[in-house]
């Protein structure tokens, strides 16, 4: 999958997540779509450890699974650090 795929797959699966997961979160176009490339990353690297398989074509189901899986630990992830920031 080329760069422009990772982007596309990125900001609609980084607003997939958090359209499953909602609430408050700051940051906007930008850090929605670096929450889904890196989480279709960690998607695939935990595809491919567990089920000896990452991310496939841009059109298969596993990759659009595992993609969003992976942006929903990375938004988890997120929310807690930028949770912890805002007390301090």
């Amino acid at each position: 999958m080329g760069i422009l795929g990772w982007i596309v797959l990125g900001l609609i699966i980084g607003a997939l997540a958090k359209l499953v997961m909602p609430g408050r979160d700051p940051g906007g176009v930008i850090v929605t779509m670096l929450i889904g490339v890196v989480g279709a990353i960690l998607g695939g690297l935990l595809g491919n450890l567990l089920f000896g398989g990452g991310l496939e074509d841009f059109f298969s189901l596993r990759t659009w699974l595992l993609a969003l899986i992976g942006s929903l630990i990375v938004l988890a992830a997120y929310r807690v650090v930028s949770g912890r920031r805002a007390v301090r």
